[in-house]
């Protein structure tokens, strides 16, 4: 089991802090607790929220020692840190340990120095401040989550849950990730370099929502599908199609049929041994050279390295 222990910073933003516990909270692996979430604060007790109540932390800073894990949460205090949760903070990324912030939280990483000279995103609201007082960092404020060296940021509300499937991806393969984004009935996995928003959104005129030409396709992963293809069947043309997939996904036709592609090559990876070539043609990643190349820049790992890991894993518990 991971232990992983989540920083309220007074005023909490409540919604982010109940994430962890949501989406890792959900995660079983052959039928036990992925993950053991405790939140904690510099002085347990009742802690002030962004909203009109108080929620109360059991915990003090002392359990981030032993946690694999730190994650700070949206807060109101961006300039205000107490110095204790900074230097926690500091020691944990010291000690080698995943640390993470949901929203504006951050703010609270950048403050403790762990951001200085790395990528990072926010709650896009806040980003124009952010750039203004954390000059070194490189701010990323139109995607969802992002990972530099074992600090990973992510975007407002609901990102953090984007974030927290990132975690269990990472830690327990594809294939428990989605489970998990059921349970919490959450989107399909989206990828971090995905919009956190959309700017201009498409007019209610514009027709018809292109979720049935997307389970389509997910069902023809294999087949070469085509721009003009995908066109064809929400009968538009190849560049409404375009710009309604922008709108609705973030991504362009073959960006999410790509993305969607190497996350089927990873579930059959992780579920059977299945020949690279066959992981390949039913992927519709169609060559175990394409296979290779984009399942190594998704996970870091070799396709091969990648079922080794994860399957060794699931059967060790």
């Amino acid at each position: 089991m991971r232990r992983v222990a989540v920083i309220a910073v007074p005023p909490v933003t409540t919604f982010d802090l109940s994430i962890p516990e949501l989406v890792l909270g959900a995660t079983t692996v052959d039928g036990r607790a992925g993950y053991a979430v405790r939140v904690c604060t510099a002085e347990p007790g009742p802690v002030a929220s962004s909203g009109s109540f108080q929620v109360t932390v059991p915990y003090g800073l002392e359990i981030v020692a032993d946690s694999d894990t730190v994650i700070v949460t949206g807060t109101g205090a961006r300039d205000d840190v107490d110095p204790r949760v900074l230097e926690v903070l500091r020691s944990a990324a010291d000690a080698g340990r995943r640390v993470a912030s949901i929203c504006t939280g951050a703010f609270v990483l950048a403050e403790a120095g762990l951001l200085d000279g790395r990528g990072a995103t926010t709650f896009w609201a806040r980003s124009e401040e952010f750039r203004r007082r954390f000059p070194s960092v490189d701010l990323r404020p139109d995607v969802l989550y992002v990972e530099d060296g074992g600090i990973l940021t992510s975007a407002g509300l609901s990102a953090g849950i984007d974030l927290c499937l990132h975690l269990v991806r990472s830690d327990y393969g594809a294939a428990t990730a989605n489970i998990v984004a059921r349970l919490v009935v959450a989107a399909p996995v989206r990828p971090g370099g995905q919009a956190q928003f959309i700017a201009s959104p498409l007019p209610p005129e514009t027709g018809t929502s292109l979720a049935g030409t997307r389970a389509w396709a997910l069902e023809r992963l294999r087949e070469p599908l085509t721009r003009a293809a995908l066109a064809a069947h929400a009968r538009t043309s190849v560049r409404t199609l375009t710009r309604r997939f922008l709108a609705e996904t973030g991504l362009s036709p073959l960006q999410w049929l790509l993305h969607q592609r190497v996350e089927l090559a990873r579930e059959l990876l992780e579920s059977t041994d299945l020949p690279m070539d066959q992981v390949a043609h039913l992927s519709g990643l169609v060559t175990t050279d394409s296979l290779r190349r984009h399942v190594s820049r998704r996970t870091g790992l070799t396709p091969s390295a990648y079922r080794a890991a994860f399957t060794r894993r699931r059967a060790g518990g």
